[in-house]
């Protein structure tokens, strides 16, 4: 476990739906919504069942770091936890499995998984595309909702009007074509939040794309 705190000042209410052993939900379906410019979205509310035990297995076993980002003239820390997932033997099983129904289902290999860990309404991430956008023309980047409700929302690039998704535990939200050139996305501060991690499956390629 790392030296960085992992304690939260939310008290996490767990929904029936993420309740039980972590599984897919088979009975859960993509929702394809066109965004223009390009870019799409797929929304599965409850695409993963059980995934409570899922999110206190990441909170319990990753590596959480803290990173830190310039402002102005100094560096402060970034107010969020962050972690590499290794698909091996220690981890459970479920998540090797959704990798694989994910690399399957887009015909890319998405077999990198990082962790974001938003211990309470203090934590968030300001508007960003993901960088590996720069790189790849169009990436895949499935985010999978462990935990709290959080705020996730989109906008067109440089501003205009955003779009926001209520995630819940085990929701699964898929970014794809030009989103990460045409949109950016936000997870704002809240009043009041439960903490909630998001998992993100990426192409393979370094840590420097774990954002999201």
């Amino acid at each position: 476990m790392s030296s960085q705190s992992v304690a939260s000042t939310s008290v996490r209410q767990p929904s029936l739906l993420a309740m039980g052993p972590p599984h897919r939900r088979t009975s859960a379906t993509f929702d394809r919504i066109d965004l223009g410019r390009g870019a799409w979205l797929d929304w599965s509310p409850g695409w993963l069942g059980g995934a409570d035990a899922l999110f206190d297995w990441c909170v319990d076993q990753l590596a959480w770091t803290g990173g830190q980002r310039p402002m102005y003239d100094r560096m402060v820390a970034e107010p969020r936890l962050t972690a590499t997932v290794e698909l091996d033997d220690t981890a459970p099983t479920v998540l090797a499995e959704v990798a694989d129904e994910l690399s399957a289902h887009y015909g890319e290999p998405l077999a990198h998984v990082f962790a974001n860990y938003y211990r309470d309404g203090r934590d968030s991430v300001a508007w960003h595309a993901d960088r590996i956008g720069r790189v790849h023309r169009h990436p895949t980047i499935p985010l999978l909702s462990l935990g709290g409700p959080r705020t996730f929302a989109l906008r067109p690039l440089g501003g205009g009007s955003a779009r926001p998704f209520e995630m819940h535990s085990g929701d699964l939200l898929v970014m794809g074509g030009a989103c990460q050139q045409a949109f950016e996305h936000w997870v704002p501060k809240r009043a009041q939040a439960e903490p909630r991690i998001s998992l993100t499956f990426r192409h393979p390629r370094d840590g420097r794309w774990r954002q999201g």
